[in-house]
Protein backbone atom coordinates (compact mmCIF):
# COMPACT_ATOMS: atom_id res chain seq x y z
CA UNK A 1 0.00 0.00 0.00
CA UNK A 2 1.37 3.40 -0.98
CA UNK A 3 1.13 5.87 1.90
CA UNK A 4 3.44 8.63 0.64
CA UNK A 5 4.30 10.03 -2.79
CA UNK A 6 7.48 12.07 -3.41
CA UNK A 7 7.45 14.34 -6.44
CA UNK A 8 10.18 16.16 -8.28
CA UNK A 9 9.11 19.56 -9.65
CA UNK A 10 10.82 20.63 -12.88
CA UNK A 11 10.29 18.09 -15.65
CA UNK A 12 8.01 15.96 -13.45
CA UNK A 13 5.28 18.22 -12.09
CA UNK A 14 6.09 21.44 -13.92
CA UNK A 15 6.47 21.22 -17.69
CA UNK A 16 9.42 22.90 -19.37
CA UNK A 17 7.02 23.67 -22.24
CA UNK A 18 4.14 25.26 -20.31
CA UNK A 19 5.92 26.10 -17.02
CA UNK A 20 2.82 24.83 -15.23
CA UNK A 21 1.34 21.72 -13.63
CA UNK A 22 -1.09 19.99 -15.98
CA UNK A 23 -4.77 19.76 -15.08
CA UNK A 24 -4.57 15.96 -15.13
CA UNK A 25 -1.63 15.88 -12.69
CA UNK A 26 -3.28 18.36 -10.34
CA UNK A 27 -6.56 16.43 -10.33
CA UNK A 28 -4.79 13.09 -9.80
CA UNK A 29 -2.84 14.41 -6.80
CA UNK A 30 -6.00 15.85 -5.25
CA UNK A 31 -7.64 12.44 -5.60
CA UNK A 32 -4.67 10.66 -4.05
CA UNK A 33 -4.52 13.09 -1.12
CA UNK A 34 -8.26 12.72 -0.53
CA UNK A 35 -7.66 8.97 -0.16
CA UNK A 36 -5.19 9.63 2.65
CA UNK A 37 -1.92 9.45 0.70
CA UNK A 38 0.69 11.96 1.91
CA UNK A 39 2.21 14.16 -0.79
CA UNK A 40 5.78 15.45 -0.55
CA UNK A 41 7.72 17.65 -2.94
CA UNK A 42 11.35 16.60 -3.51
CA UNK A 43 13.13 19.26 -5.47
CA UNK A 44 16.32 21.15 -6.10
CA UNK A 45 14.31 24.33 -5.57
CA UNK A 46 14.14 26.18 -2.27
CA UNK A 47 11.11 25.58 -0.06
CA UNK A 48 9.89 29.10 -0.77
CA UNK A 49 9.94 28.56 -4.54
CA UNK A 50 6.72 26.55 -4.89
CA UNK A 51 4.48 29.11 -6.64
CA UNK A 52 3.63 26.80 -9.59
CA UNK A 53 2.28 24.21 -7.11
CA UNK A 54 -0.39 26.47 -5.63
CA UNK A 55 -3.50 24.42 -4.94
CA UNK A 56 -1.69 21.09 -4.55
CA UNK A 57 -2.08 19.93 -0.91
CA UNK A 58 1.49 18.78 -0.23
CA UNK A 59 2.45 17.76 3.31
CA UNK A 60 6.09 18.81 3.17
CA UNK A 61 9.03 19.73 0.97
CA UNK A 62 12.38 17.95 0.73
CA UNK A 63 13.91 21.14 -0.65
CA UNK A 64 17.39 21.78 -2.01
CA UNK A 65 17.79 18.12 -3.03
CA UNK A 66 16.90 16.89 0.44
CA UNK A 67 19.24 19.26 2.30
CA UNK A 68 16.36 21.17 3.90
CA UNK A 69 13.19 19.27 4.77
CA UNK A 70 10.25 21.26 6.10
CA UNK A 71 6.70 20.12 6.90
CA UNK A 72 3.66 22.00 5.63
CA UNK A 73 3.20 23.58 9.08
CA UNK A 74 6.72 25.08 8.92
CA UNK A 75 8.39 22.54 11.19
CA UNK A 76 11.95 21.77 10.08
CA UNK A 77 12.34 17.99 9.85
CA UNK A 78 16.03 18.00 8.88
CA UNK A 79 18.70 20.42 7.67
CA UNK A 80 22.22 19.98 6.28
CA UNK A 81 23.96 23.37 5.91
CA UNK A 82 27.15 23.78 3.91
CA UNK A 83 30.24 24.27 6.13
CA UNK A 84 31.93 27.66 5.93
CA UNK A 85 35.28 26.12 4.96
CA UNK A 86 33.72 24.37 1.96
CA UNK A 87 32.00 27.60 0.94
CA UNK A 88 35.27 29.52 0.99
CA UNK A 89 37.06 26.76 -0.92
CA UNK A 90 34.27 26.84 -3.50
CA UNK A 91 34.70 30.57 -4.11
CA UNK A 92 38.43 30.10 -4.61
CA UNK A 93 37.82 27.27 -7.09
CA UNK A 94 35.22 29.34 -8.95
CA UNK A 95 37.81 32.04 -9.46
CA UNK A 96 40.44 29.53 -10.53
CA UNK A 97 38.20 27.66 -13.01
CA UNK A 98 36.18 30.74 -14.03
CA UNK A 99 32.56 29.78 -13.36
CA UNK A 100 29.69 31.60 -11.58
CA UNK A 101 28.47 30.49 -8.15
CA UNK A 102 24.99 30.98 -6.71
CA UNK A 103 23.44 30.51 -3.30
CA UNK A 104 19.92 29.11 -3.37
CA UNK A 105 17.92 30.52 -0.46
CA UNK A 106 14.25 30.94 0.44
CA UNK A 107 14.62 34.63 -0.45
CA UNK A 108 15.74 33.69 -3.96
CA UNK A 109 18.80 32.71 -5.96
CA UNK A 110 21.80 35.01 -5.66
CA UNK A 111 24.81 34.81 -7.97
CA UNK A 112 28.27 36.32 -7.84
CA UNK A 113 28.09 37.27 -11.52
CA UNK A 114 25.59 37.01 -14.36
CA UNK A 115 26.70 35.16 -17.49
CA UNK A 116 24.86 33.81 -20.56
CA UNK A 117 24.57 30.40 -18.83
CA UNK A 118 22.93 32.02 -15.80
CA UNK A 119 20.46 33.86 -18.03
CA UNK A 120 19.72 30.77 -20.12
CA UNK A 121 18.90 28.64 -17.10
CA UNK A 122 16.58 31.32 -15.72
CA UNK A 123 14.65 31.33 -19.01
CA UNK A 124 14.46 27.52 -18.98
CA UNK A 125 12.65 27.43 -15.62
CA UNK A 126 10.72 30.70 -16.14
CA UNK A 127 12.52 32.45 -13.28
CA UNK A 128 13.88 35.98 -13.11
CA UNK A 129 17.62 36.24 -13.72
CA UNK A 130 19.27 35.74 -10.30
CA UNK A 131 20.27 38.86 -8.43
CA UNK A 132 23.99 39.60 -8.33
CA UNK A 133 25.13 39.87 -4.72
CA UNK A 134 27.99 39.65 -2.26
CA UNK A 135 27.84 35.92 -1.52
CA UNK A 136 30.13 36.12 1.51
CA UNK A 137 27.84 38.65 3.19
CA UNK A 138 24.80 36.49 2.41
CA UNK A 139 26.45 33.29 3.63
CA UNK A 140 27.36 34.98 6.91
CA UNK A 141 23.77 36.12 7.45
CA UNK A 142 21.67 33.04 6.61
CA UNK A 143 22.00 29.26 6.69
CA UNK A 144 22.84 27.94 3.22
CA UNK A 145 22.13 24.32 2.32
CA UNK A 146 22.77 24.50 -1.42
CA UNK A 147 25.02 26.25 -3.89
CA UNK A 148 24.81 26.16 -7.68
CA UNK A 149 27.90 25.97 -9.86
CA UNK A 150 27.41 27.00 -13.48
CA UNK A 151 29.88 24.68 -15.20
CA UNK A 152 29.99 21.72 -17.57
CA UNK A 153 30.59 18.08 -16.61
CA UNK A 154 34.29 18.16 -17.46
CA UNK A 155 34.90 21.13 -15.19
CA UNK A 156 32.71 19.47 -12.57
CA UNK A 157 35.07 16.49 -12.38
CA UNK A 158 38.07 18.77 -11.89
CA UNK A 159 36.45 21.04 -9.33
CA UNK A 160 34.69 18.45 -7.16
CA UNK A 161 37.96 16.54 -6.70
CA UNK A 162 38.97 19.49 -4.48
CA UNK A 163 35.71 19.42 -2.47
CA UNK A 164 35.50 15.96 -0.85
CA UNK A 165 32.90 17.12 1.68
CA UNK A 166 30.47 18.23 -1.03
CA UNK A 167 28.67 16.47 -3.89
CA UNK A 168 27.31 17.67 -7.22
CA UNK A 169 24.06 16.56 -8.86
CA UNK A 170 22.54 17.81 -12.06
CA UNK A 171 19.50 17.61 -14.28
CA UNK A 172 20.75 20.15 -16.80
CA UNK A 173 23.95 20.63 -18.77
CA UNK A 174 24.22 24.26 -17.68
CA UNK A 175 24.86 23.81 -13.97
CA UNK A 176 25.02 21.45 -10.98
CA UNK A 177 23.49 21.69 -7.53
CA UNK A 178 26.05 21.42 -4.73
CA UNK A 179 25.14 19.92 -1.36
CA UNK A 180 26.85 18.28 1.59
CA UNK A 181 28.10 14.84 0.52
CA UNK A 182 25.72 12.06 1.52
CA UNK A 183 22.67 14.33 1.32
CA UNK A 184 20.25 13.87 -1.57
CA UNK A 185 16.57 13.41 -2.33
CA UNK A 186 16.71 9.87 -0.96
CA UNK A 187 17.88 11.10 2.45
CA UNK A 188 15.21 13.79 2.35
CA UNK A 189 12.59 11.16 1.59
CA UNK A 190 13.82 9.03 4.50
CA UNK A 191 13.55 12.03 6.83
CA UNK A 192 9.83 12.34 6.12
CA UNK A 193 9.23 8.58 6.16
CA UNK A 194 10.90 8.27 9.56
CA UNK A 195 9.01 11.30 10.83
CA UNK A 196 5.73 9.56 9.99
CA UNK A 197 6.70 6.00 10.86
CA UNK A 198 6.41 4.86 7.23
CA UNK A 199 8.55 2.22 5.54
CA UNK A 200 10.33 2.86 2.25
CA UNK A 201 8.16 0.14 0.66
CA UNK A 202 5.16 2.40 1.31
CA UNK A 203 6.68 5.24 -0.74
CA UNK A 204 6.34 6.03 -4.43
CA UNK A 205 8.67 8.56 -6.07
CA UNK A 206 8.46 10.40 -9.40
CA UNK A 207 11.37 12.04 -11.19
CA UNK A 208 13.08 12.81 -14.48
CA UNK A 209 16.59 14.06 -13.76
CA UNK A 210 19.96 12.88 -12.55
CA UNK A 211 19.30 14.38 -9.11
CA UNK A 212 16.24 12.07 -8.82
CA UNK A 213 18.18 8.82 -9.26
CA UNK A 214 18.88 8.14 -5.57
CA UNK A 215 15.24 8.78 -4.66
CA UNK A 216 13.87 6.58 -7.46
CA UNK A 217 16.18 3.79 -6.36
CA UNK A 218 15.28 4.14 -2.68
CA UNK A 219 11.48 4.29 -3.01
CA UNK A 220 9.34 1.19 -2.93
CA UNK A 221 8.18 2.19 -6.41
CA UNK A 222 10.37 4.55 -8.43
CA UNK A 223 8.62 6.06 -11.46
CA UNK A 224 10.55 7.82 -14.22
CA UNK A 225 8.71 10.20 -16.51
CA UNK A 226 8.81 9.39 -20.22
CA UNK A 227 10.94 12.50 -20.72
CA UNK A 228 13.49 11.39 -18.07
CA UNK A 229 17.24 11.23 -18.58
CA UNK A 230 18.93 7.88 -19.20
CA UNK A 231 20.17 7.56 -15.60
CA UNK A 232 16.66 7.95 -14.19
CA UNK A 233 15.18 5.56 -16.75
CA UNK A 234 17.78 2.94 -15.87
CA UNK A 235 16.96 2.80 -12.14
CA UNK A 236 13.18 3.23 -12.33
CA UNK A 237 10.79 0.40 -11.48
CA UNK A 238 8.32 1.82 -13.98
CA UNK A 239 8.47 4.32 -16.85
CA UNK A 240 5.32 6.32 -17.42
CA UNK A 241 4.35 8.70 -20.22
CA UNK A 242 5.92 12.11 -20.85
CA UNK A 243 5.08 14.97 -18.48
CA UNK A 244 3.06 16.61 -21.26
CA UNK A 245 1.17 13.37 -21.97
CA UNK A 246 -0.48 12.90 -18.56
CA UNK A 247 2.40 10.74 -17.29
CA UNK A 248 1.75 11.37 -13.61
CA UNK A 249 -1.95 10.49 -13.74
CA UNK A 250 -1.31 7.40 -15.85
CA UNK A 251 1.22 6.04 -13.36
CA UNK A 252 -1.05 6.62 -10.37
CA UNK A 253 -3.85 4.83 -12.19
CA UNK A 254 -1.52 1.99 -13.22
CA UNK A 255 -0.58 1.31 -9.59
CA UNK A 256 -4.18 1.86 -8.43
CA UNK A 257 -3.24 4.72 -6.12
CA UNK A 258 -6.24 6.56 -7.54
Amino acid sequence: MIRAIFLDVDGTLVSFRTHAVSASAREALLRAHARGVRLYIATGRAAGDMEPLTGIPYDGVAALNGAYCVAADGRVVSSSPIPAADFERSLALAERFDFPVALELDEGIFVDRVTPAVERLARMVAHPVPEQADLRALFARVECCQMCFYFDERTQQQVMAHLPGLAASRWCELFADINVRGVDKATGMRSFLNDNGFDRTEAMAFGDGGNDVAMLREAGIGVAMGNACAEALDVADYVTADIDDDGLRKALEHFEVI
